[in-house]
């Protein structure tokens, strides 16, 4: 029996867990229920188990039937949920209201517990695989807090991989990108400080920052257009902004904030967005009169693949899933991942996993209406578990 008809033949079972886990979403670096969850999932499968690193962070230890070479892979999974209040109505739904799963990292866990009660009832591979429950994906940085908690010293892996759901994929495709395969996540803050006063008797007195801010906003769109190449892939998106009182519909306030991101896939490009936003910003600002400040944060490099095990993950979805469900020409996301950390200590590779349904009308990540889709469970698992597999050959 193949490990996907292994897998499959347990769904139940694992579709029952995801939904324990949806149900009760915590958010980065609170994940102590979550914890105590897989921790027992991994007792009742014998598989012994180290907590706390990187905060909540927790690896399982497989080893092999053999140990003749002392090789090492890792397999990651994140564990976090956002801060988002659920809308979906299932049955299931999140009983914490302003938390849920929205990012599929609840299915994301029971993919690797699928991997894990296969790798140790088989163990047909030769070293060690290390399960890593990663906290904190969402904005905490997790994963570099486990690396600089010691991950790899005390848990030497070869190589490392993690897979994310991709509700835009058909189920079962995977596109694996060699190179960068998720952009440099940065964060940005503006803010414009004015002179407030009366917006109708003495305009003419202030310097209306409202004003200034809009001029602001028009201006930084021109960075992707005309400073970036047009072949070349780059965002700035300012997502929000805060000034003044809604009921002050009179007043000129002293001071806006704007706040937003950029994302780029190379550090030429993310040093070019950096500079030309400080240039517009305070240019524009000065025009008016006004002053501007910009905090350009540095949140999240690019997820770099590893070529080499981007081919060998590419290899093996090939032999378990066929020619026809890998993606030939996988192009990179402009979204972010911290797993961008622990690529920079250990080569390995970031896999993303179709899990659309064939009729569409997926809910996208990060929506309040999103769901992940179980049926994805047994193949994910499979995947994971034949990564280590190959990776860990017995011969």
């Amino acid at each position: 029996m193949s490990i996907v008809n292994t897998l499959e033949a347990r769904l139940p079972a694992l579709r029952r867990l995801r939904q324990t886990l949806h149900a009760t979403p915590e958010l980065g670096f609170a994940e102590h229920r979550t914890g105590d969850l897989i921790a027992g999932e991994l007792e009742r499968l014998g598989i012994p188990y180290h907590r706390g690193i990187g905060k909540t962070g927790l690896i399982g230890v497989i080893e092999g039937r053999r140990q003749t070479r002392g090789r090492a892979i890792g397999l990651r999974a994140d564990m976090d949920a956002l801060p988002l209040h659920e809308q979906t109505q299932l049955p299931y739904a999140s009983c914490c209201p302003g938390r849920m799963h929205a990012c599929g990292h609840d299915g994301h866990v029971t993919m690797l517990l699928a991997a894990a009660a296969y790798l140790s009832e088989t163990r047909a591979f030769d070293g060690t695989v290390y399960l890593v429950f990663q906290p904190g994906e969402e904005g905490y940085a997790g994963a570099r807090e486990m690396v600089e908690d010691g991950l790899f010293e005390r848990f030497p892996v070869e190589q490392v991989y993690a897979l994310h759901n991709w509700p835009t994929l058909p189920l079962g495709t995977l596109s694996i990108a060699p190179g960068p395969a998720m952009a440099a996540t940065d964060r940005i803050e503006i803010e414009v400080f004015g002179v407030g006063g009366h917006g109708g008797v003495s305009p003419h007195k202030c310097v209306d920052p409202v004003l200034v801010a809009a001029h602001v906003i028009t201006a930084v769109q021109s960075i992707i257009s005309r400073n970036v190449p047009a072949l070349d892939a780059a965002v700035i998106s300012l997502c929000a902004i805060q000034g003044g009182q809604m009921d002050g519909f009179a007043v000129i306030p002293d001071s806006v904030k704007i706040v937003g991101t950029a994302r780029s896939l190379t550090a030429a490009m993310q040093t070019l967005l950096e500079t030309r936003l400080h240039e517009v910003v305070r240019g524009v600002a000065t025009a008016f009169g006004a002053r501007a400040t910009v905090t350009y944060e540095r949140l999240f490099p690019m997820t770099v693949n590893d070529p080499e095990a981007a081919a060998f993950a590419t290899d093996v979805a090939v032999e378990l899933f066929g020619r026809e469900q890998v993606v030939a020409r996988p192009q990179p996301s402009l979204g972010g991942e911290d797993f961008a950390f622990m690529l920079q200590r250990r080569p390995g590779a970031y896999v993303h996993f179709g899990t659309g349904s064939p009729g569409g009308g997926d809910h996208g990540l990060h929506s309040p209406h999103f769901d992940f889709n179980d049926a994805a469970i047994p193949l994910g698992g499979a995947y994971l578990a034949r990564l280590a597999e190959r990776a860990l050959p017995m011969a």
